[in-house]
Formats: structure tokens, C-alpha cells, sequence
């Protein structure tokens, strides 16, 4: 199987390179986007390492995630000059169309995933929002909305602010 033979591949440069299981964690997420809770037991008993210890750093270290991203990433800077600049209501607004609820950062069709950054050190173009690798700043809601739009198939992106 496929995942047997990453999961070997990563218990493996575990042991050889005598790694800590912040890096090992980190693999796991490489491989897979986020951490599987069966890889988690599979690796607790592989290291004979209680499951609590690794879910006591997933859930310390924030980048660290227990479900799907989404294909898309879009993060709101919500800094003092983003936040100054209507960055609650652009995130908002973004919630509201994806039809997020509650504290679902990810859409059930796994094309979206939303974040929120303290600070991304664009200020000068508050209020920022980034959509995978790209900068949109001097946005407001309406802009968002259109960037979404742009996406009219689930891999390709076709409109830009």
C-alpha cells in the first residue's frame, strides 16, 4: 500500500536521524496536508509513544492541523492596520460566501480553506488578504467576493482583483 510505504519512509528518517516528533509530525503533514488521526496510532505504537504526547503537541502548535486543507488557501491579515481597515468584515464576508459555519475554516468540498494571520508585514497596503501565494491588498469585501468568483472550476483559477 501507498501509505504504508510513506509512513515507513518517515519512521525510518525518524530513527536513522534520531529526530524529535515535532519533525516527525511535521513529515506527517507534509505527506498528507494535515495529520490522520491513524497515523497518529500507527506511529504511537511503532515508537511505543502514548497517542496523548503526540496530540498534546498537535494541539499546542498551531500550524499543525487534524483535518483536510482546502486546495485554496485564502488568509486575511487581521493586523492593527488590516483590522484599522475592515479586515473583520472582509473576513466575514468571506465566511458568509463559502457558507462557513461556526469554526469550519475548510468548505465540505475541500476547495477552501480560510485563515487569519496576526500580521503579514504589508501594512502600507492594508487590508490584505492572500489567495495561495498571491498578495491582494487596498481590499474590501466586494474585491473578495469577485477573487472567489474567479474560481470557476476546482483547479483553475481564472480571475484576479
Amino acid at each position: 500500500m501507498e501509505q504504508d510505504k510513506i509512513l515507513l519512509k518517515i519512521l525510518r528518517d525518524h530513527r536513522e536521524n534520531n529526530r524529535n516528533l515535532i519533525h516527525l509530525l511535521e513529515k506527517i503533514q507534509d505527506a498528507y496536508g494535515y495529520i490522520p488521526e491513524d497515523t497518529v496510532y500507527w506511529f504511537s505504537g511503532k515508537l511505543d509513544i502514548p497517542a496523548s504526547k503526540f496530540y498534546g503537541i498537535i494541539t499546542f502548535y498551531p500550524k499543525f492541523r487534524l483535518n483536510p486543507t482546502g486546495k485554496n488557501t485564502i488568509t486575511v491579515c487581521c493586523g492593527a492596520a488590516c483590522h484599522i481597515k475592515g479586515a473583520d468584515k472582509i473576513l466575514e464576508k468571506i465566511r458568509e460566501t463559502l457558507s462557513l459555519k461556526d469554526e469550519e475554516d475548510t468548505t465540505s468540498n475541500l476547495l477552501f480553506t480560510v485563515q487569519q494571520a496576526t500580521c503579514i508585514g504589508a501594512c502600507s497596503i492594508a487590508p490584505v488578504v492572500i489567495l495561495n501565494d498571491q498578495v491582494h491588498g487596498n481590499t474590501d469585501s466586494d474585491k473578495v467576493v469577485k477573487l472567489l468568483k474567479g474560481f470557476e472550476k476546482e483547479d483553475e483559477f481564472i480571475g484576479y482583483i
